[in-house]
């Protein structure tokens, strides 16, 4: 039997999640993508809180013309970045959320190392 785009999806993040876990030393950077948007945490998972998030939604992106292609996951991943070092974060594991490591993720991850973020 052939499973959905979305059961492929779920199945994958499972597998992810039962690998990845994020602590308080190297917190876990999760990603999730909408069709119109995207979003990512640094998740301490031993505390269960979200240290810093940023989105498409967020106010310092306000001046984006797109909210859903690469130029703007690009500009998440730097505000992330940026946010994460400013707490002091500077090493993460990257958790992209049963999403293929493709277009608007893989634009996310690499602009977060760019700007400083290790994983």
């Amino acid at each position: 039997m052939k499973l959905s785009r979305r059961e492929s999806k779920i199945n994958r993040h499972r597998r992810i999640r039962g690998r990845v876990n994020g602590s308080s030393e190297r917190p876990r950077l999760a990603v999730f993508r909408s069709h119109q948007h995207i979003y990512a945490q640094v998740i301490d998972d031993t505390s269960h809180s979200t240290l810093v998030a940023a989105s498409t939604l967020d106010p310092d992106l306000k001046s984006l013309d797109s909210k859903s292609n690469c130029d703007a996951s690009v500009e998440v991943g730097k505000l992330i970045a940026q946010r994460s070092l400013e707490k002091g974060i500077s090493k993460v594991v990257f958790d992209r959320g049963g999403n293929l490591y493709h277009g608007r993720v893989k634009a996310l991850a690499e602009a977060a190392r760019e700007a400083g973020l290790d994983f």
